[in-house]
């Protein structure tokens, strides 16, 4: 039975790597993906996932707006699909991932959606929101903060290295610019400590 996944973590936990390689295991039993990515995460180019240890693979940058269910149902109906994997799901509208539930329930597609859960302020992202909501199966990819115990948090840095504590909830990055931390030393970056 189809359902719909969210996949979520921090920065630099490896969900783009598990997407990848759950995507590979798809296409090596030779089952047709659908890959999607969000236009505005450019880092590895217009349209590529990739991952930290360099796998990449090609995917449809989606907009704010886009009809992700029609896409699919058009893809689905010229050549079967077996899976739909998307990238940086946090990025996706409170619509957009109605619109992944469409594609679990009328199209009868397994979706698997990866992304973060909260920004740098600590607050959800309205897609990661929905995702939380109406998810079929919730899976947290973990990671750690440098003391050892689970990364929830993240924060971003400005050039200098220095922590951000406000701005813009949409700012692209990776390593260079978010650092994961546990929920104690988020809150003593963020309040300056």
């Amino acid at each position: 039975m189809a359902k719909l996944y969210f996949h979520y973590s921090t920065m630099n936990a490896g969900k783009s790597t598990m997407l990848l390689q759950a995507a590979y295991n798809y296409q090596e039993r030779g089952m047709r993906t659908a890959a999607l990515i969000a236009a505005l995460d450019d880092r590895a180019g217009r349209g590529k996932i990739a991952s930290r240890i360099g796998l990449t693979m090609d995917a449809m940058p989606f907009e704010i707006g886009d009809d992700l269910y029609a896409l699919i149902d058009g893809m689905h109906a010229s050549e079967p699909l077996a899976c739909v994997f998307v990238d940086e799901a946090q990025f996706l509208t409170r619509e957009q991932v109605w619109q992944l539930a469409h594609i679990v329930d009328r199209l009868g597609l397994p979706v698997m959606a990866y992304g973060l859960r909260t920004d740098f302020h600590g607050r959800l992202f309205p897609g990661s929101q929905e995702l939380l909501t109406i998810a079929d199966e919730l899976r947290e990819v973990r990671t750690i903060c440098h003391c050892g115990r689970k990364a929830t948090m993240v924060v971003r840095l400005d050039a200098t290295g220095e922590v951000v504590r406000e701005g813009a909830q949409i700012e692209i990055g990776g390593s260079d610019k978010y650092v994961s931390l546990c929920r104690r030393h988020w809150e003593e970056a963020i309040s300056g400590e």
